[in-house]
């Protein structure tokens, strides 16, 4: 088994690592790697319900989409994450995750796996996992919360879940804590890397370690530039959904309603007590197969005179609206 220590903190190349190593490497991999804040959502997952989309925007969080189903999660230099990639069929989500709770065990963290993928301390979670299968190869991997910050993962996260109407799977909240919290001797998060990978390693049969090569770096370089980093990537490929928001602006009550598909706008209707000069039905023409995305709208807005449309309602009125 090869064993990867991944020092990349980018979001984008280390999802575009999981996919190159995945489909292109015959050994079992075993890797550790951490993320600079991120939001990870699940494959089948609408992006824009899953996330606060102004926090995000205004703190320089990745939204980034990966290739395994479940929930969204989020990310930072103080959660670690693990990846197993091996033959299929060679383990379950509670077998790919006995070393991990072996190791936190040994530290003297009452780690355990509960429900459906979740591993938790005292009832609460810790880590989420996940799985997907490429052709005879599977990968499982998972976060391990070691010491994030629950505020920037509290609001980055935070989104009403009555403005969408969609069948994509939703995250499923629950309430979560810090390995670093329980353990019974403090260590920084590097050392607990450090010990992560030995203990994994001791118990692997024909355990190696192993550096991605220039070439590895080379092309999961590519795959990320060419998918993991697009919009069409992480928000062009979430399911068709629909989306409402009412708001008290200067001009009166406005209603937006949104049909979104494949990231484009597809339907779109305001209603209201507002007045208008012009008919609403042009300023809604404008958007029609135009992306679903903050910098795409405000484009759009900045180009027409919004009071032509509708009395005394300004440009950030209508940005709080389509978001």
């Amino acid at each position: 088994m090869k064993c990867i220590y991944n020092p990349v903190t980018d979001a984008y190349f280390n999802l575009a690592s999981e996919e190159y190593l995945l489909k292109h490497f015959d050994d079992d991999v075993f890797m550790l790697w951490r993320n600079d804040k991120a939001v990870i959502v699940g494959k089948y997952q609408n992006s824009a319900a899953e996330i606060n989309i102004d926090y995000v925007k205004e703190h320089g969080i990745k939204v980034v989409r990966r290739q395994t189903g479940g929930g969204a999660v989020f990310h930072d230099l103080g959660n670690v994450n693990y990846t197993f990639i091996g033959s299929k069929g060679s383990g379950d989500f509670r077998t790919f995750s006995e070393p991990i709770l072996r190791v936190l065990n040994e530290m003297g963290v009452p780690a355990k796996f509960e429900g459906r993928n979740d591993l938790t301390i005292n009832g609460m979670k810790f880590s989420g996992t996940a799985q997907c299968v490429y052709r005879d190869r599977i990968l499982h991997h998972g976060t391990l919360l070691f010491a994030s910050e629950m505020d920037d993962l509290t609001a980055a996260l935070k989104v009403n879940p009555l403005k969408f109407k969609d069948k994509a799977v939703k995250s499923v909240r629950k309430r979560v804590t810090n390995i670093s919290e329980h353990l019974p001797t403090p260590m920084s998060v590097t050392d607990f890397i450090e010990v992560v990978m030995r203990n994994v390693s001791s118990y692997s049969e024909n355990a190696v370690p192993y550096e991605l090569s220039e070439h590895d770096i080379q092309e999961i370089s590519r795959l990320r530039d060419e998918k993991y980093s697009t919009w069409d990537w992480n928000f062009g490929t979430s399911p068709k959904f629909g989306y409402t928001k009412q708001l008290r602006t200067g001009g009166g009550n406005v209603e937006l309603n949104l049909d979104v598909e494949k990231g484009l706008i597809t339907a779109i209707k305001f209603y209201g007590d507002f007045f208008a000069q012009k008919d609403p039905a042009g300023f809604e023409e404008l958007f029609l197969n135009q992306k679903y995305e903050p910098e795409n709208i405000r484009r759009i807005l900045q180009s027409v005179e919004i009071n032509d449309y509708f009395r005394n309602v300004t440009a950030e009125e209508m940005m709080e609206l389509f978001f």
